[in-house]
This record gives structure tokens, C-alpha cells and sequence, in this order.
């Protein structure tokens, strides 16, 4: 016997896609029209990159047990200068999230006959695109100056490129949360820079045990952590331990807690 909702059902969710897919394509034209923001936020941890290679690469693979040679802290070092990318992208999000918000579009789609949630659908994924492609961007700088990736398998870098796919897609949902509820542009911008400095307290520049006694829990437990370790165990081919596990838990609740807290500020009233 056949099911009459089904036909329904089917619409609906070809309307979403549809409507979603419509604003994605609005967000990816927005991108391309104004790019100094990205490129802003892009050149930070390139820059970042360039200082401690260059400047202090020598010392620095020196002082955590390898030689004094550039290309080792490199290796060490990329890891967490490619979550520190994905943590700049969003910003842009939040920013971009914020102006709709303030300049009254969001409250004209509620008007308009399309799927209510194509409107964050089309940021979160415009969002992980452009992440990924900051990413490849960032590590194509990282591979010209001399980074190599010699004991990583074909299934590591696969994990490795899901891995970075999943944490922008957690932090994208942050960013639009925080988008949602900031009054303006330039507050979104400042609420989202803890996703740029946070991997600066991690294990990303220093092994955690060469940090403070006091300092090494607030490095250690914490969400940039595990998810940069992983990540460096998969581009070196090293063992990753409990890290794995860890960051795709954290992942996961950053998504679920994000993706709660926009739905219920783009369910509220327009600013």
C-alpha cells in the first residue's frame, strides 16, 4: 500500500536542497565580491607560518629534541597553523552572519516562500568550502617551503582532509551562533577571535609538556589540542593515541551545541 505523505515529503526536501543550494550559491557570490576579508583573515596564520619557520624555525626544533633544522619544526609546527586557518575562515562567517542579521535580509526571507533553515544551511556549507580551500591554500605555502609528508598512507591524508572537513564544520556552527547574537559586524568579529587564539594556548608551537606545570591543563584540555595531535600523527604517519577519539568527540559536541544554539537566535524575533 503506498504512502500519500511521501509524495509531500519528497517536495519538501527537494524544496530544501533547492532553497538551500540557492543560498549557498548567494554566500559563494558574496565571498567572491568582497574577498579582502578572507584574505585578511587568511594572511594571519600565513604570516604566523612564515615568522616561525624563518625566523625562529632553527631554535625552536632544537629546543623540542629534534636538530636545528627548520623543516622538522615545520612539520611539527603545520598542524596547528591549519586549525588556526579553519578558526580564521569562520570569523569571516560570524562577520557575514552578523550583517544579515543587523541589515534586516534574514527578517525579508522569513516573508518569502522558501525552506526556513536554507538560509543557515547556505552559510554553514559556504563556510566549510571555503575552509578547505584556506586550507589547501595554507598547506600549498607550507609544501613550498619544505614541508613533506614522507610516512603518512593515502587513508592518512583521507583522514586527515575529513578530519579538517569536520572541525570547520564544528566551528562554522559556532561562528553562526555567534553571528546570530551579535549586534553588529564588528562585535561578531571580536566574538570570534578566540577561534584564532585558542590554538596559540595548545600544543600547537611547543610540545605540552615543555609548557608551565600550571599552564598544562588549560593546553591540554581543551578542544584545538586533541584535534591538532591527531592531525600531526596522520601527516607524520606517528601514533595518535587517545587523540583521535577526542577530537572527533569534541567535533561532535561543538556541532550539536552550535547548531542548537542558532537554530534557537534565528528562531527568535529579528533584531
Amino acid at each position: 500500500m503506498s504512502n500519500p505523505l511521501a509524495p509531500a515529503r519528497t517536495t519538501r526536501i527537494s524544496l530544501a536542497v533547492r532553497d538551500s543550494n540557492t543560498m549557498l550559491r548567494r554566500n559563494l557570490l558574496h565571498a567572491r565580491r568582497y574577498p579582502s576579508m578572507t584574505l585578511n583573515l587568511l594572511l594571519t596564520p600565513v604570516v604566523l607560518l612564515l615568522l616561525f619557520v624563518y625566523v625562529f624555525g632553527d631554535v625552536m626544533s632544537a629546543g623540542i629534541g629534534g636538530s636545528a633544522d627548520r623543516s622538522a619544526y615545520l612539520a611539527y609546527l603545520l598542524p596547528g597553523i591549519l586549525m588556526m586557518t579553519i578558526g580564521a575562515t569562520v570569523v569571516g562567517t560570524a562577520v557575514s552572519v552578523s550583517t544579515d542579521m543587523s541589515e534586516g535580509i534574514i527578517a525579508r526571507f522569513r516573508t518569502m516562500a522558501i525552506h526556513r533553515g536554507s538560509v543557515i544551511i547556505g552559510h554553514v556549507v559556504g563556510s566549510v568550502l571555503q575552509s578547505v580551500v584556506s586550507v589547501v591554500l595554507v598547506g600549498a605555502v607550507a609544501v613550498a617551503t619544505g614541508f613533506r609528508s614522507t610516512g603518512a598512507t593515502a587513508l592518512e591524508w583521507l583522514a586527515a582532509f575529513g578530519l579538517t572537513a569536520l572541525v570547520a564544520l564544528a566551528l562554522t556552527w559556532i561562528a553562526v551562533g555567534m553571528g546570530m547574537v551579535s549586534p553588529n559586524a564588528e562585535a561578531a568579529s571580536n566574538n570570534g577571535y578566540p577561534l584564532i587564539l585558542l590554538p596559540l594556548i595548545s600544543s600547537a608551537f611547543v610540545p605540552i609538556d615543555a609548557m608551565p606545570g600550571w599552564f598544562q591543563p588549560i593546553a591540554e584540555y581543551q578542544p584545538f589540542t586533541p584535534a591538532i595531535e591527531t592531525l600531526r600523527g596522520l601527516l607524520l604517519g606517528t601514533e595518535i593515541g587517545h587523540n583521535g577519539w577526542l577530537a572527533v568527540a569534541w567535533c561532535l559536541a561543538l556541532t550539536v551545541l552550535g547548531y542548537m544554539w542558532s537554530k534557537s537566535a534565528f528562531n527568535r524575533d529579528p533584531k
